[in-house]
């Protein structure tokens, strides 16, 4: 549906002739309607709305609407003035539902503007089927005649920290609104939301409305969420109640991040369990905002979401007289002001080519320049809130300057956190392409102060002494990350990071703009030039300065395969980037290297001693001020955190209170210090200054502040370490929070892995992490001139780091060129640089020369493309050669095939061929090796030194050939070998190849001496390519060398010099000036390397000592782990456990003989991590990984210091998730070379080379008794107890789990798993021994009195109190419960949880615990295990004394109940359900019971409760089933219907095991008091006193010693007396006898559970996480083997009584005269209507007192109104179809109203509205005694001024009442009544009767006709009375005169006709 308002138009030009009558019509698709028109008017007012229905079609963002006003004309063609076109596409896309146009200037046919303008609302309600947008401002509807609960936020928009309202009586916030002192008062962020799909529910309850405006209307409350719609019932009046729930269900393709925030952030208030409680709506007009509150709605909304509880509404007893302001809640629209986001895009820079360069190729051809870098046409789209607004495109630049000023209109706060820029390319021709994309966050850059001590500081109040801003930023480049830069014509496989979506991986650009908000600011233009002023101002931000990056590569390890050859390269910006030709050239890359195997799992680069190096020199600008500052406060944050660590540790460790206390002093002082120490820089003076730099800087002071003076308040004040935690890790996120740099323009540092020219892998540095710093030492980054491990990446990686591509040790140091000296403190080892070229010769006929080679030049780079000449090689400035060229091999990139292996397979290819059908021949090439190239014959194969034979030369069988080795194919053109090879021989095969290997061993690691003797250094292949070897082959056809020359520094000293190496080495000749600069950039630059000159061998051990919760990978539910571990470039691997997911390897891994180059003091202080991996061996397929943990060592530089490493639990991830623990620890020590006798000694062994481990490390354990006690497995109860002894550690951190495992034994001898679960914790089964065991049992040998039944209760009293008053005063609902509590009886408990929840109970599992059983493989992360069954047992875990001589302790499991199943009787009672999951399309439900126990079901279909999702049941069911076979008691609620079948609504499974044998005794509540008669009377088998007895018996306690009397009682070491128990109680004749009391009394102070009723959540096995109602119920179980139980409880709902309201109408006073008589007399023909509301149809009105002309009517009427009332509720009872085709009728509780109204009666026409009183029988508006006291006052006075009263206790009242009418918007008095109302039961009415109107029975009391004026008649029926009475009696005097007058006028004519002929006469006179 669209709405347009057609509201105003405003200077409409004058006519010729006249003023015009304009007329306004709107288009829509061809579609035109028309206003009325308005007469002679200039500025006409229209306020018409004209509706197009879109017929469930949404709109397209082309959709526009024609406005067009004319002149109206009578005669002819409507006159055009003017028209105006309103574009669609902001209501299209989905971001308002309203769209505001106002004062669109109208044009002419010429197009020119005619100076008129005109204001339409155009309002947008999508079709149901449209899928919504998450960022929907309109939850509302938008009409004027509903009542929509969205209608008052219209347009808001949601920001996380738009709601942090603290209210006055909120927590943290004392009643007179100020903040409490509290540590902290504001909300924390909110934790990181899922993106897994969640199911939700949105729980929306209509409750009331008041006040509305308008006369006689019928309101309905119109609900619009996401897409879904619900109406409420219609209504009538102005305080209408309704009473509704709406459920609306999110299923999973809504995620938590687009719905959980939607109530909160409408509200406008911080919300707890995202629920808005019974609060007013002030409802407002959204066409007209400016109209002011148009009513009040009362509802409730809650979201509720997995696991979440509903909340519990509470009703206020005084709820009537609520007071609406202090709860309500502001419409977001009233609060939010329009505000205008001005973006000033100034330029950008660094573009990258987007545009294929053939155009520029041909321009080239033709005389063109060469500018490639420039191909990209870029603009920039600003998108926010659903507007997109751009730029204008500059073509054919790559760095662009837009100096455009682009204005967004938004209203704060905002819904949308991000405005997105996005950088396109423009193409001409097919679609423009995304360079970048990045966000600038609203909540980075504006604050609402609500940081700070949970003040709250609202966006659009700021002031200048507040810490809340409105968004800001710049002038400042921000930085755009995206795919590789390189361009290539194919598609990109990494697009999707250009739009955001992931991590960057690679520097796209940056662009320089500011930002800056203006409130209430309005501006037509969206996009506009920047003035050339504030271009000149911004030149200054653009500043740049010199800065310098060193990064000293120490170890590349972790290689997945060996491949290619592996360079890295480092780049910040386009600075660095190998293959971008718009820099100079660096020495930005590593050399290329060949990895080596590390002798276990992985590969390394062998950089040794020479470690690369790159540098790099860049330009930005000088952001030091804000680096400090992040730096700062990170260093504050990383030591706070490393503290909260220790400690929680420590609390997992449980030490000793004194060191608990010790720890967290330091914390706290530490954190007191850092804060007081660690100032933020001074931004005096600074550089490129913003301010958002001052706003920013003063808000981390202020948070610094707040932080520190809590930590002081804490230390001060705090009692208890663990109640700190919280607050501690909340400081921690605060400081995390303002650690967000939103001006950061200095780009990340970024390391790309690349695979000879494939870029493989990248990590990403944030610069100020490795940033130096002069402010302070606390500002140097953290990672400034310090060794880190950096793990690389995957490019979009699917696998989340499953895989690590490689493992780096980089040491990297960034400054300004002016701090450069400052990095010779920071470098190790010795710089040396070198120019480097390789020579390159090929053989031809024997010889080697350079005739042979193809493609390749005498001298080349490495990569052997690039020519180079050594005359062309210059040094850069400053720098000089030292030496000449020499011979230097590169040994990173000989790579002999078995490096690092021990045991190495040499393999050779036997090729032969044929003629189809011939015989076979050898092969041109008889020996190759896989691939078909040119190898060695095996004879000519040496065994390498150090290494021998094992075997002699064998083909290989296990392949796919035949018996003799051989394997046959096929060669297809151009091919001239076989593609692919079979093992059978056919005729057609004409080629031929067997494997042929041999196997060899390594002995000994032989020095390498390739530094003495280099030879002539030439490096040999088989071919031209990368894999070279250093011995000559006779099958080798290329070799090469490399020549070196070193370089040195003119000037300066030290490492800082290499920063100078700027620029190329080679100068270029003439002839190749034309070459391309990217091919060049490599071999251009120098080679930097870090060597040191020693080495330190250290020894490292490895104590793997277990994991636990590892993830089952198997489909046997376990998984069999090892472990990878790897440290630098060596690596080793645990055994193998089997089917286990909690292993225990116990295992040393040791590693000898480890080189580490560099400073040991360095390595001490931050030594290089043990990756530790776990995977899943299997046996078929590839093993599977399972997680990754690290654990860093402990550094001994003295192996003899004694410092012992501790096992600590480590998390091990994947793919970002926990995937469970490892117990590890590893300690480095550094070897004396000399002497090896200070190393630990070697730890036991298992075997031969593994070791355990040692004592000192492993857990020091004891000798545990374990006892296991099996009750049931899934429903067979197998009573048996073990006690097993084991061996456990003292620690409760080491313990590790118990798994249970279900095996099945099955034919064959097979015996799976079918089923396991892991109990990680044993700290709740650990026990004392010495301490009797307080199991529960069934009791033997018990006396069960069957006397003392007594009788039922009297009639009299089941007439004044029944169960439900015992129910309701247990829910402090006094009102509802009668004389219950005054007669003294007690209350039961309500829980509002199930049983089992309530936490003193335990779970009722004291007795034996259920454990769910698990199968099966987890496929995917987000999967859950599948539960296959339950196990039911217990477990108790204590040590056992050392001492052989120490008797054991007795056995926990001793007195248990019987094996064999016991048969009960189960008593189920439910009382009702609360808020039902809805099932019928009317948004209600039918429910019913059905329940079920083993076999047996009971099925209450019969007892359905029709249209209602809050039934009352009142319903008990008995049961007879064995227990443990029947244990499953399953309540379920179905809903009814007639024609299909009946749905479940949801279902509750109790454990009546648990119930039965938990010692806590839930099979049956203990009552507060015993009675053996009345609603309280005992049901429990056994009496107080046997209760208490067996209870001793089980605690083994001494029997309890009981008065004769019952007067005192010796129990448990305590005495006890009936009357101080009983002192302040209230002693009635239902109690039993004294001895009973007394025993009772003291049991209920034994902890069992009491008489109680709970409320249990129903759940849906579609939707097994949310709740579908709740149920309040208790479950009674009574074992037939104790007797017989007692009496059933009646729990029958109460039924409603019958009332009779009668109203007399007396009179009626000062009504309105609404009418004037044909006479003109101002008059009303007066009636009376009455009716109560739910009873519409019961409609009463009195006769007519006709012609009324003082306002006076007399009636003496009777209104008579049956009802059904519950008087314990207040409320009436109406049970009506609510259509005619419904089945049953629908009961509805409704106050008690009365409504009386006033009308004027009309014959032929409607009758006229005048008047209305709405009057409550419960708080009734005293009357008027007199009509002249009676006033509209009376309407508007509270409780405070007059006290009203019930009209059910008052039974009868009578007097004047006013009734009112609103009119412009105002209450005026319409007339005043006189009645009397009378409230009558049934019985009553009986004996009193009395009839409706005056009819029979015409008394009580009879009413007279009333004494109405002789003028009271109908016109129309009496003519006579109408001539006697209107006109004689207004008209007598006129009437006579006109009889005068006319006889008068007779006489006159007659005279003057008789005139001429009597003077005739006379003058004739003939007689």
């Amino acid at each position: 549906m669209l709405k347009v308002v057609v509201e105003s138009a405003k200077g409409i030009p004058k006519k010729t002739l006249g003023i015009p009558d304009p007329i306004a019509g709107v288009i829509f698709k061809g579609e035109k309607k028309k206003t009325k028109a308005i007469d002679k008017e200039l500025n006409p007012v229209w306020n018409e709305i004209i509706e197009f229905d879109l017929k469930g079609t949404p709109l397209d963002s082309s959709s526009f609407i024609d406005v067009v006003v004319k002149d109206y004309e009578t005669i002819g063609k409507d006159k055009f003035i003017g028209s105006a076109k309103i574009s669609l596409k902001e209501l299209a896309a989905g971001q308002t539902r309203s769209l505001p146009s106002k004062n669109i200037p109208l044009i002419n046919e010429k197009k020119q503007e005619i100076g008129a303008t005109i204001s339409l609302t155009i309002g947008y309600e999508p079709p149901a089927s449209t899928v919504p947008n998450p960022n929907d401002q309109n939850m509302g509807d938008g009409q004027t005649g509903e009542t929509a609960v969205g209608e008052e936020e219209k347009g808001v928009d949601s920001d996380e920290d738009a709601g942090d309202v603290a209210e006055p009586g909120a927590p943290g916030v004392s009643p007179s609104g100020q903040p409490k002192k509290m540590v902290r008062t504001t909300r924390k962020r909110q934790r990181t939301l899922a993106n897994k799909p969640q199911d939700f529910q949105i729980r929306i309850r209509i409750i009331e409305g008041r006040q509305l405006p308008g006369n006689n209307i019928k309101p309905v409350v119109k609900v619009s969420v996401c897409g879904q719609t619900h109406r409420t019932r219609i209504r009538r009046g102005n305080n209408p109640f309704f009473d509704e729930v709406f459920w609306l269900l999110m299923c999973p393709s809504v995620s938590a991040s687009s719905s959980l925030y939607t109530v909160p952030v409408i509200c406008g208030v911080s919300l707890t369990g995202h629920a808005i409680m019974r609060k007013w709506l002030l409802l407002s007009d959204p066409d007209d905002s400016a109209s002011g509150a148009r009513g009040y709605l009362k509802v409730s909304m809650f979201i509720v979401g997995t696991g979440d509880e509903p909340p519990v509404e509470k009703r206020e007893a005084n709820e009537e007289q609520d007071d609406i302001e202090s709860n309500l809640l502001l419409p977001a629209g009233v609060a939010l002001r329009w505000a205008t986001l001005s973006l000033k895009i100034y330029r950008a820079e660094d573009m990258p080519q987007m545009d294929d360069a053939f155009a520029q190729t041909v321009k080239n051809i033709f005389g063109g320049t060469d500018e490639k870098k420039n191909l990209v046409d870029p603009f920039l789209e600003v998108s926010f809130a659903g507007k997109k607004v751009c730029t204008k495109i500059v073509e054919k630049n790559a760095n662009p300057e837009w100096n455009q000023l682009i204005h967004l209109q938004v209203k704060f706060p905002s819904m949308c956190e991000r405005i997105k820029l996005t950088v396109f390319d423009w193409d001409r021709l097919s679609r423009n392409d995304v360079i970048g994309t990045t966000n600038l966050n609203l909540t980075k850059i504006a604050s609402s102060g609500g940081e700070i001590e949970g003040r709250v500081i609202f966006l659009l109040d700021t002031t200048e002494s507040g810490v809340g801003f409105l968004p800001a930023f710049g002038p400042c480049y921000i930085n755009l990350y995206g795919s590789p830069r390189e361009f290539t014509g194919l598609p990109d496989p990494y697009e999707d990071l250009n739009y955001g979506k992931g991590e960057g991986v690679a520097y796209r650009g940056r662009v320089l703009i500011e930002l800056s908000t203006q409130l209430d600011e309005k501006t037509d233009k969206k996009v506009e030039d920047i003035p050339n002023d504030d271009i000149l101002v911004a030149q200054k931000y653009q500043r740049r300065r010199k800065y310098s990056l060193c990064a000293v590569f120490h170890s590349a390890c972790m290689l997945q395969e060996p491949g290619e050859p592996i360079q890295f390269e480092v780049s910040i910006g386009n600075y660095g980037n190998k293959l971008d030709s718009t820099c100079k050239p660096l020495a930005s890359t590593t050399q290329f290297s060949c990895a080596v195997f590390d002798g276990n799992q992985y590969y390394y680069l062998p950089w040794a001693d020479s470690k690369p190096v790159v540098i790099l020199t860049s330009f930005w600008e000088d952001i030091s001020h804000r680096m400090d500052a992040v730096n700062i406060i990170l260093y504050i944050s990383d030591r706070l955190q490393s503290n909260i660590v220790s400690l929680k540790t420590a609390l997992l460790a449980k030490v000793s209170d004194s060191r608990l206390a010790e720890i967290w002093l330091k914390l706290i002082t530490q954190l007191i210090d850092d804060l007081s120490s660690y100032q933020l820089p001074n931004l005096e003076g600074k550089p490129n200054l913003t301010a958002l730099d001052i706003q920013i800087k003063n808000l981390r002071d202020k948070t610094l502040a707040s932080v520190k003076e809590a930590a002081i308040r804490m230390r001060e004040e705090a009692v208890d370490v663990r109640a700190t935690m919280p607050d501690i890790e909340d400081w921690l996120e605060r400081l995390q929070q303002i650690t967000e740099e939103p001006q950061n323009s200095m780009p990340d540092v970024i390391i790309w892995m690349l695979r000879g020219e494939k870029r493989v892998a990248y990590a990403r540095i944030p610069a100020n992490q490795v940033l130096y710093s002069t402010h302070s030492e606390q500002a140097i980054g953290k990672y400034c001139g310090r060794m880190q491990s950096i793990f690389m990446q995957y490019p979009m990686d699917k696998n989340k780091g499953l895989k690590i591509p490689v493992q780096l040790r980089v040491n990297m140091w960034m400054g300004l060129s002016a701090h450069e000296k400052n990095f010779n403190s920071f470098a190790e080892g010795t710089f040396s640089v070198y120019a480097e070229m390789y020579e390159n010769q090929a053989q031809v006929f024997g010889k080697w020369g350079t005739t042979g080679l193809v493609g390749r030049h005498k001298f080349s780079d490495v990569t052997g493309k690039i020519k180079l000449k050594q005359e062309r090689f210059m040094p850069p400035r400053s720098w000089e050669w030292e030496g000449d060229w020499l011979i230097d091999p590169e040994r990173c990139l000989l790579t002999e095939a078995d490096a690092g292996h021990s045991e190495f397979t040499d393999e050779v290819y036997q090729n032969e061929t044929r003629f189809p059908g011939g015989e076979w021949k050898p092969a041109a090439e008889p020996f190759t090796d896989v691939n078909g190239e040119k190898a060695q014959k095996p004879q000519e194969i040496e065994c390498p030194p150090g290494w021998i034979w094992e075997d002699d030369w064998n083909f290989d069988i296990n392949r796919a050939v035949d018996e003799k080795g051989w394997e046959y194919g096929v060669t297809i053109p151009p091919d001239d070998k076989p593609r692919s090879w079979v093992a059978a021989e056919k005729m057609y095969h004409i080629h031929r190849r067997k494997r042929l290997v041999r196997p060899r061993r390594k002995i000994s690691d032989t020095p390498t001496t390739e530094k003495k003797d280099i030879g002539d250094g030439w490096e040999y292949s088989s071919l031209i390519g990368w894999k070279f070897h250093r011995k000559e082959r006779s099958s080798d056809t290329f070799r090469r060398r490399r020549w070196r020359r070193k370089m040195a520094p003119a000037e300066r000293v030290g490492a800082s010099a290499i920063f100078n190496l700027e620029g190329a080495l080679v100068n270029e000749d003439e002839k190749g000036s034309k070459k391309d600069t990217t091919k060049l950039f490599g071999a251009n630059t120098p080679t930097v390397f870090c060597r040191f000159d020693k080495s330190f061998i250290y020894h490292l051990r490895v104590y793997v000592y277990q994991a636990k919760n590892l993830l089952p990978m198997d489909k046997d539910s376990f998984s069999d782990p090892y472990a990878h571990v790897s440290f630098l470039h060596v690596s080793k691997t645990t055994e193998i456990v089997k089917s286990s997911l909690n292993p225990t390897w116990d295992q040393t891994l040791i590693f000898d003989d480890i080189e580490i180059y560099g400073d040991p003091q360095s390595i001490a202080h931050n030594p290089p991590s043990v990756v530790l991996e776990v995977y899943d061996n299997d046996q078929v397929g590839k093993d599977e990984p399972m997680g990754r943990c690290t654990c860093p060592p402990v550094v001994k530089l003295n192996p003899a210091t004694q410092l012992t490493p501790k096992l600590l639990w480590y998390p091990i991830t994947m793919k970002g998730r926990n995937a469970g623990e490892m117990l590890v620890a590893a300690e480095l020590l550094l070897k004396d070379k000399a002497n090896d006798v200070n190393l630990p000694l070697v730890p036991p062994r298992r075997s031969e080379n593994l070791y355990m481990v040692p004592q000192g490390i492993r857990p020091v354990v004891q000798l545990t008794a374990v006892e296991v006690m099996q009750s049931s497995l899934r429903i067979i109860r197998i009573l048996t107890i073990s006690l097993s002894l084991q061996l456990l550690p003292k620690d409760e951190i080491y313990t590790p789990p118990i798994v249970l495992k279900v095996i099945d034994h099955r034919p064959f001898g097979r015996k799976p798993v079918v089923g396991q679960c892991t109990i990680n914790s044993l700290e709740e089964f650990r026990c004392n021994p010495y301490i009797m065991a307080m199991m529960a049992s069934a009791p033997r040998d018990v006396v069960i009195d069957m006397g003392d039944r007594m009788p039922s209760p009297s009639k009299q009293e089941e007439d004044t109190v029944d169960w439900w008053s015992k129910f309701y005063a247990s829910i402090n609902e006094h009102e509802k419960c009668g004389p219950y509590l005054q007669k003294g009886y007690d209350t039961l408990t309500v829980f509002n949880t199930e049983l089992e929840a309530v936490p003193e109970f335990r779970g009722l599992t004291d007795f034996c615990t259920t454990f769910k059983l698990q199968r099966g493989k987890i496929e995917d992360e987000e999967e859950d295990p599948s539960v296959v069954g339950e196990f039911k047992g217990s477990f108790r875990v204590y040590p056992l004394s050392d001492d052989p001589n120490v008797s054991d302790p007795p056995r926990q499991f001793r007195e248990l109940p019987e094996s064999c199943p016991q048969e009960c009787l189960v008593r189920i009672h439910i009382i009702r359900c609360l808020d039902l999951q809805p099932k019928d399309n009317n948004g209600m439900c039918d429910p019913y019971i059905k329940i079920a126990l083993g076999k047996k079901i009971i099925d209450d279909r019969d007892h359905y409760k029709p249209n209602t999702l809050n039934p009352e049941f009142g319903r008990v069911f008995e049961l007879s089933g064995y227990i443990p076979q029947d244990k499953d008691l399953k309540i379920s609620i179905y809903d009814y219907d007639l024609l299909s079948a009946d749905e479940k609504v949801g279902e509750t499974v109790i454990d009546l095991e648990n119930r039965l044998l938990s010692r806590f005794r839930s099979h049956c509540g203990i009552p507060k008091s015993y009675c053996v008669s009345g609603v309280n009377q005992w049901r429990d088998q056994l009496k107080p006193s046997q209760i208490l007895q067996n209870l001793a018996r089980l605690r083994g306690t001494p029997a309890p010693q009981i008065a004769d009397d019952g007067s005192f009682l010796s129990f448990g070491g305590r005495e006890y007396r009936l009357d101080e128990l009983e002192a302040n109680k209230t002693i009635h004749p239902h109690l039993g006898p004294p001895k009973e009391r007394i025993c009772l009394h003291v049991l209920r102070r034994q902890g069992l559970v009491p008489e109680h009723v709970e409320t249990r959540t129903l759940y849906s096995t579609y939707q097994p996480t949310l709740s579908q109602g709740k149920v309040q119920m208790w479950v009674e179980i009574f074992p037939k083997s104790l007797g017989i139980p007692g009496p059933l409880c009646d729990i029958t709902p109460r039924k409603p009584k019958k009332y009779f309201l009668r109203v007399i109408v007396w009179n009626t006073t000062e009504v309105i005269l609404d009418e004037t008589s044909i006479t003109g007399e101002n008059m009303s023909d007066i009636y009376v209507k009455g009716w109560m509301p739910g009873m519409e149809e019961d409609k009463q009105k009195t006769d007519v007192h006709y012609r009324s002309l003082d306002g006076d009517g007399n009636f003496n009427w009777r209104f008579v109104f049956g009802f059904d009332y519950l008087p314990a509720e207040q409320m009436c009872m109406v049970s009506r179809k609510e259509h005619f085709w419904n089945l049953d009728k629908t009961e509805f509780r409704i106050p008690p109203k009365l409504i009386i109204q006033i009308w004027d009666n009309d014959k032929f026409s409607l009758d006229d509205y005048l008047g209305t009183v709405e009057l409550d029988m419960l708080h009734l508006i005293p009357p008027a005694k007199t009509p002249e006291k009676c006033s509209l006052s009376m309407l508007n006075q509270t409780g405070k001024n007059l006290t009203p009263t019930s009209l059910f206790s008052q039974k009868s009242v009578r007097g004047w009442w006013p009734c009112a009418m609103e009119e412009d918007g105002k209450k005026i008095l319409a007339g005043k009544v006189e009645m009397t109302l009378e409230v009558v039961e049934e019985k009553e009415a009986e004996e009193r009767p009395a009839g409706k109107g005056r009819d029979e029975p015409n008394m009580n009391p009879k009413l007279d006709l009333p004494n109405r004026p002789d003028t009271s008649f109908l016109w129309f029926t009496n003519p006579c009375k109408t001539m006697k009475f209107i006109i004689w009696r207004r008209y007598k005097w006129l009437f006579i005169g006109l009889i005068i007058l006319i006889l008068v006028l007779l006489f006159v004519g007659i005279l003057l006709y008789s005139l001429p002929n009597y003077i005739s006469m006379k003058i004739v006179k003939p007689f």
